[in-house]
């Protein structure tokens, strides 16, 4: 089980020219910057946004769905933990160390030939908005590391009495398959934009 992670970046950067072009024609009254330093970047910043009405500025981390080439899928996955070197590190979702403002998720992210990506949904997602409304829901960090460390030996699909794993989402742990051991909470799309925390961008 050899972690994607390199494979992965190549990927993205081969991404990037056509999440750019979006982002240049749907958000007309935003500047963008490209983030390449990598202390920024493990910061949970990929690219910045500056409001050319206000000059305020907003950090995007960008989350795509690489492993679904030419795929369309009605949910995405919040890390919520995962293992380096055996060592349970806490996950992107509620890690205070980073400094995002909003979650760029790309998903059905098709392409013609060997990554050359020719069309994807990009759906915008407000951390802070998302951590509240799972708050509400008696789904906190606290709430959701209670559950895990009652499920330690848990691999796949665990549903949780606050969400409909139909319409909402659902624990999965991919303890078996995965180097990094991820937990995540899969949430579906639609509900993210039903709830007000989310928007299609395209």
């Amino acid at each position: 089980m050899k972690s994607k992670f390199k494979a992965d970046l190549k990927k993205e950067q081969k991404l990037t020219p056509l999440l750019d072009s979006y982002y240049q024609e749907h958000l007309k009254h935003y500047s963008f910057e490209r983030i390449s330093q990598l202390k920024k970047q493990l910061q949970g910043i990929d690219v910045i946004l500056k409001d050319k009405r206000s000059s305020k500025q907003f950090y995007v981390d960008e989350k795509a769905q690489l492993d679904y080439i030419n795929e369309s899928l009605p949910t995405f996955a919040f890390e919520l933990f995962y293992q380096k070197n055996g060592v349970q590190k806490q996950g992107w979702l509620f890690d205070a160390a980073k400094k995002t403002h909003f979650y760029a998720l790309i998903t059905s992210i098709y392409s013609d030939e060997d990554d050359h990506f020719t069309s994807c949904n990009i759906t915008i997602v407000n951390r802070e908005k998302l951590i509240q409304h799972l708050d509400q829901v008696e789904l906190s960090q606290k709430h959701l590391e209670k559950i895990i460390s009652k499920n330690p030996i848990v691999h796949g699909k665990l549903n949780l009495e606050q969400l409909n794993p139909k319409s909402k989402g659902y624990l999965f742990f991919s303890t078996k398959n995965k180097a990094e051991k991820p937990v995540n909470l899969i949430l579906k799309l639609e509900y993210l934009i039903k709830i007000g925390v989310a928007k299609r961008l395209v």
